[in-house]
């Protein structure tokens, strides 16, 4: 699996047969300036506009935003239903955190996450290699809550999203006061974009930061 932040919460995925995913493409008034891409799915864990802008998914993808179960091209996507706030939506409605099960690994993209999770959304997720959670605050859940959420789901490796950037246009919390916040853990600063995963060597206890992709670049 190669993974790939485009910016925000956007992450494209691709299999070793050249499967597919983009996850919740934002809309340019984020600040960030998606180049459109051929992609086999995109998902939106919900219907806000700096997650669901399928202008960025050219071909004739197929568009994941329930959830349930989903398979495209031996791909398993599954929907978990969560809330974007502590109130069970009354605030900004519902998420949904998509599962992944591409290459011997199972992704888990919290989208929007406003709370922890309750038991039965963290037995629906089983299994996580790899978690991709915001850490910004003030529209979901913050640094502390994120490392509580990995405290629940136990994935080998931790990738931060939905945090304060340069290109972001809106405030949220940044990703220093994460990182500092950090005790144990092997954190691995990437000076690109993209990673590629295997089961193998995924290892435990890691926090990977990617740098966003350079405006337009192409997916």
């Amino acid at each position: 699996m190669i993974l790939k932040w485009l910016g925000h919460s956007c992450f494209l995925l691709t299999s070793d047969s050249g499967v597919r995913v983009l996850m919740d493409p934002c809309a340019p008034k984020t600040g960030y300036t998606i180049a459109p891409v051929e992609v086999d799915a995109v998902t939106a864990s919900h219907d806000h506009y700096d997650h669901n802008y399928f202008e960025a998914a050219l071909g004739d993808p197929v568009r994941i935003t329930e959830p349930g179960m989903h398979e495209v091209q031996g791909v398993r996507i599954t929907g978990i239903s969560t809330w974007h706030d502590k109130e069970h939506g009354a605030k900004r409605g519902r998420n949904i955190m998509f599962l992944v099960e591409m290459d011997g690994i199972r992704l888990l993209h919290a989208g929007d996450l406003g709370h922890l999770p309750d038991e039965a959304a963290i037995a629906a997720a089983g299994r996580v290699d790899v978690l991709l959670a915001p850490i910004g605050g003030v529209f979901t859940i913050d640094g502390e809550e994120a490392k509580k959420l990995a405290e629940l789901l136990h994935p080998k490796v931790f990738v931060p999203m939905h945090y304060k950037t340069e290109q972001l246009s809106f405030e949220l919390g940044g990703l220093k006061p994460f990182l500092d916040s950090i005790k144990g853990g092997a954190i691995h600063r990437m000076r690109q974009s993209e990673a590629t995963l295997t089961p193998e060597s995924l290892g435990s206890g890691r926090v990977l930061v990617l740098e966003c992709a350079k405006p337009g670049a192409a997916a």
